[in-house]
């Protein structure tokens, strides 16, 4: 793998989480005004003086992995101090731009001290990136093992990137299982049909078996053959974060409350489809993810409104992560969305290809 190849996962890990730490910021992004105050203020104010220790550490630890692969990414043109310096920098810079637009938003307010705590956030993880960003990404034992593991391909590190993506998705207790792509949430839409206990199950039962084939197809066009006990281990890691998110955010009682009849059937109905077309070729195995991402989509999209995942939004109070459940449900919504492009330009090359 060349040099330049290696600096693409860098670069994505950096511009994706930019993205997301900007969304988080500005979530829910409505109501946008101008309120007549200096947007400059919150600068030499005084510090709140209402904040938690909870507070504090989110908001350094926020900034962590962007000083982390920003650094990394930035090792590549630039020597250590140097790159370390920018990437805090970019971080502080990037921290007061969002501070900046928060004066605009009715729900959110700036604050000198949570700039304080994204840069020193963003410094500590420049420091790490330093130390272990080459190793991790790309010179160490476990860059080897995902050369040696994935597939060498155009687009593998972003493929790479959408895997991670699924398995954030399954932290919302408010989705359907491997069910992603709800535009009408995003958009506010209403349901398009009304709640049927015995036709929703059916429902429950395509979209958990379609979206687990089409998320298990794309972790095997991106792994070698010999590693497909990799996927089925990627499958079931994606149950257990849904298991412990529910434990987590609902109680331990609920922890297994989404292993639902329907999703039980779907999931050994996907588990049996995956394998099946596990053994096809590379072009036929494209064809059938992409298909099964278009019909998990359409499926999620004409499902009604389950009652139990409504009532979850009444039990369950965000709270402190509210602007994490906003990412976890835009991740949710934007996946199949990012998933099908990269389907259509997802190239092996030649040697690896071989192999299929």
């Amino acid at each position: 793998m060349t040099n330049r190849a290696r600096t693409h996962l860098t670069l994505y890990l950096s511009g994706g989480y930019v993205l997301l730490i900007v969304y988080a910021s500005l979530y829910p992004m409505a109501g946008w005004h101008d309120s007549g105050i200096d947007p400059l203020a919150f600068v030499g104010g005084a510090w709140p003086r209402y904040y938690t220790g909870f507070d504090l550490a989110a908001n350094v630890i926020a900034y962590l992995p962007f000083g982390f692969f920003c650094t990394a990414a930035l090792r590549h043109r630039l020597r250590p101090l140097p790159a370390w310096l920018l990437a805090t920098l970019l971080g502080g810079g990037l921290s007061f731009s969002v501070e900046l637009l928060q004066n605009y938003l009715p729900s959110r307010v700036p604050s000198n001290l949570d700039l304080a705590c994204n840069a020193a956030g963003t410094l500590i993880g420049g420091l790490i990136g330093i130390r272990w960003g080459s190793v991790a990404l790309d010179d160490g034992h476990l860059a080897r093992w995902r050369r040696s593991t994935m597939m060498r391909a155009h687009g593998a590190d972003f493929g790479l990137l959408l895997i991670v993506a699924w398995l954030i998705t399954q932290l919302s207790p408010e989705t359907l299982l491997f069910g992603s792509g709800n535009l009408r949430q995003m958009l506010d839409l209403p349901p398009v049909q009304p709640f049927l206990a015995e036709r929703f199950v059916n429902l429950e039962t395509a979209i958990a078996a379609s979206g687990l084939l089409a998320a298990g197809l794309i972790a095997t066009l991106l792994l070698r053959r010999q590693t497909r006990l990799l996927t089925v281990a990627l499958l079931l890691g994606a149950m257990l974060i849904k298991t412990l998110a529910h434990a987590l955010l609902l109680g331990p009682a609920a922890a297994v409350a989404w292993v639902t009849p329907g999703n039980s059937a779907g999931m050994a109905i996907g588990l049996a489809l995956w394998w099946a077309a596990s053994w096809l070729v590379f072009p036929l195995q494209r064809a059938v993810a992409a298909l099964a991402l278009l019909f998990a989509t359409v499926m999620v999209n004409v499902a009604p409104e389950n009652p139990y995942l409504l009532n979850m939004q009444h039990i369950w109070n965000p709270g402190q992560f509210l602007n994490f459940n906003g990412l976890t449900r835009l991740i949710c919504s934007l996946w199949p969305f990012l998933a099908l492009p990269w389907l259509m330009i997802y190239r092996p090359e030649r040697h690896d290809a071989l192999h299929y």
